[in-house]
């Protein structure tokens, strides 16, 4: 009776809990509201169920007790220092694509959408141009074209701007400029005190560094001044081949990988779908200059396509073609490993016959794709001419491999995330046996259950502690803003 009594006593306090939780997220919704009336969407709204439901994949959408939609910087300041004032948990949205749950909305609490900070001003002097953290790479692009420049950002359209460069971000230019984070001169940020605050090389440069793939540990960040490029004009496109080209395949791309000073204009990445020979495998081509079939993809020649789509074009015209799956449950996950003809032999097993496939395509609409990610030694080193950033990067040509994962019900959640880590789990031992294991998980492409910032190496995580402690010392960022990558 006693026990009973206590549980009792303790369910109570619990619901206690709850309740003035959820009354206070709605009472601080409400306060800001009469501050932003425009900028606040509450549940009662038609427009909310949209907005909460925008992110890309199921698995995290969430119902938060408002979506607040700052218009610059200073309206997003008040909205942090009262959030962080009434000690309501909040996150933070760019472009929704993350699969991490409360990365990018959050059930209960603030949804601090950026939408609004949607600008692209470009510089001709200075070869640069200045953008807002809600936009999708499909609108920078867009809005560079007419002056015939880029930057070095995301490879899918869709995606957001701010959840890509913050967890360092790949890029068709990556060779030539290193990752996308390394071209970033400057973060605009909204630190946990609701100052607005610049970090670049001369102002703030430790948490310039540390934003260099340290997520949303640190601030919000409104906008990044990117390094401009003149790449407008490109070669490549799409070659379809089916799963039976496989071998083939791989053989071209360990030759592809091994070449010591390879071509830094050129980039490929191989995706395959071992769950849908319909779709079979799809190499991705680009070459960053107005030249046809250039001698780096020489190892590809005689493996013959089903299709082939590679011509001319604009660089946004090549990366509008290329494919999305749409599926409505995803997730992720990654691993690294150096460049070895028998690892690579056995990893394409692992991948594409595994007994994880089967009971992938048991699931209800499950489905399996892997994107092979060629990274050379001349992307790491531009990562490091360009001033470094927290990942702890081995200057070596290495593979960043991602497996995406995708089903129905949530009911399957639990068995479609076991078989996809059980894949990766083997990966990474076949990596470390052959002593060609690479510690590093590359956040975009990671499942929230990998060890991302501690892949960055015991320095790395003490300096970026080190600089959170500086602009957060109140921990805001780790445990009002708890979703996303967190700092070990």
């Amino acid at each position: 009776m006693v026990r009973s009594t206590a549980f009792r006593a303790l369910a109570g306090l619990l619901l206690l809990s709850s309740a003035v939780g959820a009354s206070q997220d709605h009472a601080v919704c409400d306060h800001i509201a009469t501050t932003l009336s425009n900028g606040t969407v509450e549940p009662t709204e038609a427009t909310y169920e949209a907005l909460s439901t925008e992110n890309w994949s199921h698995t995290v959408w969430a119902k938060p007790a408002c979506i607040i939609q700052p218009a610059d910087a200073e309206e997003l300041s008040y909205v942090v220092s009262t959030v962080v004032g009434w000690n309501v948990k909040f996150a933070v949205r760019s472009g929704g694509h993350s699969v991490v749950i409360g990365a990018a909305n959050i059930n209960g609490g603030v949804l601090i959408d950026t939408v609004k900070f949607n600008t692209v001003d470009y510089d001709a002097d200075k070869s640069v141009a200045v953008v807002g953290t809600g936009l999708r790479w499909k609108q920078v692009y867009a809005s560079l074209d007419q002056y015939n420049v880029t930057v070095a950002g995301g490879r899918v359209l869709d995606v957001g701007v701010g959840g890509l460069i913050l967890g360092g971000g790949l890029s068709y230019l990556t060779d030539l400029y290193g990752l996308v984070c390394d071209n970033v001169v400057n973060y605009e940020v909204v630190t946990a005190d609701g100052k607005i605050i610049n970090a670049n090389a001369d102002l703030n440069p430790d948490l310039f560094w540390a934003l260099k793939g340290g997520a949303n540990n640190f601030g919000i960040v409104t906008k990044f001044t990117l390094k401009t490029y003149p790449i407008h004009d490109v070669w490549g496109g799409v070659r379809v081949y089916s799963l039976d080209a496989l071998p083939a395949l791989f053989d071209a791309m360990y030759e592809y990988q091994s070449v010591t000073n390879k071509d830094p204009y050129a980039n490929i990445m191989l995706q395959a779908f071992p769950t849908n020979a319909t779709i079979g495998a799809i190499l991705n081509i680009v070459y960053l200059k107005g030249e046809e079939e250039p001698e780096a993809f020489a190892p590809f020649r005689n493996i013959t396509p089903l299709a082939d789509m590679t011509k001319l074009q604009t660089l946004t015209e090549l990366l509008t073609a290329a494919p999305l799956p749409e599926l409505t449950r995803v997730n992720w996950y990654s691993s690294s490993f150096k460049t070895d003809k028998d690892l690579f032999s056995k990893v394409a097993d692992m991948v594409s016959k595994g007994p994880e496939i089967e009971q992938l395509q048991n699931l209800t609409a499950g489905s399996l794709a892997f994107g092979w990610q060629p990274i050379s030694e001349s992307a790491i080193l531009a990562s490091q001419a360009s001033g470094g950033n927290a990942l702890g990067l081995e200057a070596v040509n290495q593979t960043w491999l991602v497996l995406d994962v995708g089903w129905w019900s949530p009911e399957d959640d639990e068995l479609a995330n076991n078989y996809t880590a059980s894949i990766i789990s083997n990966v990474d031992n076949a990596a470390k046996s052959s002593n060609n294991y690479i510690d590093y998980i590359f956040m975009n492409d990671a499942a929230s259950t990998q060890p991302v910032i501690e892949s960055y190496g015991a320095d790395n995580v003490a300096k970026l502690k080190k600089t959170a402690s500086m602009y957060d010392p109140d921990r805001v960022f780790q445990d009002l803003a708890s979703g996303g990558f967190k700092l070990p």
